[in-house]
């Protein structure tokens, strides 16, 4: 059966000839000649039973094509036009170089750049991805050293620009900021360094980070989660891989207990708090108050002053892991109000001491100490408004009567000794 042409692309070029076309169709096993009209085209190659490709002869008007094989010449009406198309001519390249991987987009800006159907740089040809008259974009081919980049459409093949292939600078980081996080991974970390323009990956260990900015200096990623360790931070660049850096996946602090768990609504106080996972506290918080002073003692414990308050609320760390949990479970601190004493009854009794005194006043539920003229006396507290307590003597006269709480010591009361 004679050769079968069913297209040729493109289906038209300039009247000088050498256009390269594709010829498709079937039977093209072993042609022989591909003739534009009566002309003869050149460079033919017959790539599959299905496709021949070729460049046209010169030629004028519009002509068939036909391919002549062992068992006879194609007889379909498919033809090519010979026509004035303008040849292309390129201004410039963005960019002008690129990785010996290739694989980056390249914009080729020129005119009469329409109907391109190559794109070489040096002898390897490029993957065009847009075209118009004016400009083409192409992913480029790997390459070596410095290659001449040409485009050919059917008015010729253009001039020559020069394109560089150039190893990219290996990345190279200098510092994370922050260094650690939590092990649910989501915070923000910035990476410093050099040449890190076009990071293709950011891993932390194993695990990949979400890129979310990117300079030749800086990127920033979201963290990916991680057990609780030290992992390598890397990055991937067409320049290879950088320097690691270490990070580390903190474990969520944990608060068990305090030692207070009340103290004066001023704050100012001491208060030791009991827990786990605490080395890396960065801050402690009373309800939505900042403690200071943090000294942390040990990865089980620290101190810290309290800040003023009110009411009850819950104490929480943060660390580089997080925040520790709220909820019923967690310790409580509670603000108190100051001690006050509004009466004694008695205001008097003997010098031996052994009578039963009450105390007037207000805050006196948590009363931990009650004194005559300094001296501790036995007591109970009977309610927020009253405590009992026992006289422990001293010598007839006048001595002041004080209630303290962990809110500090109420104002004084005068008790008289009469002589017994």
């Amino acid at each position: 059966m004679a050769p079968i042409v069913t297209s040729v692309s493109p289906a038209q070029g300039t009247p000088a000839g050498g256009t390269p076309v594709t010829i498709t169709g079937s039977g093209f096993t072993g042609a022989t000649a591909v003739r534009f009209g009566s002309s003869l085209a050149t460079n033919v190659a017959v790539v599959s039973s299905t496709q021949i490709t070729a460049r046209t002869p010169a030629g004028t008007g519009t002509v068939k094509v036909t391919v002549t094989g062992p068992s006879g010449t194609s007889t379909q009406n498919v033809f090519f036009t010979y026509t004035t198309v303008a040849a292309p001519v390129l201004t410039s390249l963005s960019p002008a170089s690129g990785p010996p991987s290739g694989g980056n987009t390249v914009t080729i800006n020129g005119t009469n750049l329409g109907g391109a159907t190559q794109v070489l740089f040096g002898p390897n040809p490029a993957t065009i991805l847009t075209n118009t008259p004016t400009q083409i974009t192409v992913t480029a081919p790997a390459g070596t050293g410095s290659v001449a980049v040409v485009v050919t459409t059917p008015g010729g093949t253009s001039n020559a620009l020069g394109y560089t292939y150039a190893a990219a600078p290996a990345p190279s980081l200098t510092s994370l900021s922050p260094a650690s996080g939590p092990t649910s991974g989501g915070n923000t970390v910035t990476l410093n360094g050099t040449n890190l323009s076009g990071a293709t990956s950011v891993m932390f260990g194993i695990n990949a980070a979400a890129i979310l900015t990117n300079t030749a200096t800086q990127i920033t990623v979201t963290a990916p989660a991680g057990p609780p360790s030290a992992v390598s931070v890397t990055v991937t660049t067409p320049g290879g891989t950088s320097n690691a850096l270490p990070y580390f996946y903190i474990t969520v602090p944990i608060v068990n207990d305090l030692s207070t768990h009340l103290g004066p609504a001023t704050g100012g106080n001491t208060v030791t708090v009991f827990g786990s996972n605490l080395t890396l506290t960065t801050a402690v918080a009373f309800g939505g108050n900042p403690a200071t002073a943090i000294n942390v003692i040990s990865d089980s414990q620290l101190t810290v002053t309290a800040p003023a308050g009110s009411g009850t609320v819950q104490v929480t760390v943060t660390t580089p892991g997080g925040t520790s949990s709220t909820g019923n479970g967690n310790p409580h601190y509670t603000y108190l109000g100051a001690p006050v004493l509004t009466s004694l009854n008695p205001p008097n009794g003997l010098d031996t001491g052994g009578e039963s005194v009450v105390l007037v006043g207000s805050n006196l539920t948590y009363t931990d100490s009650v004194t005559f003229g300094g001296i501790p006396a036995s007591f109970f507290a009977i309610s927020d408004t009253q405590v009992v307590a026992t006289t422990p003597g001293g010598p007839p006269g006048v001595v002041s009567v004080v209630a303290h709480t962990p809110a500090g010591n109420s104002n004084a009361l005068p008790f008289t000794y009469d002589p017994s």
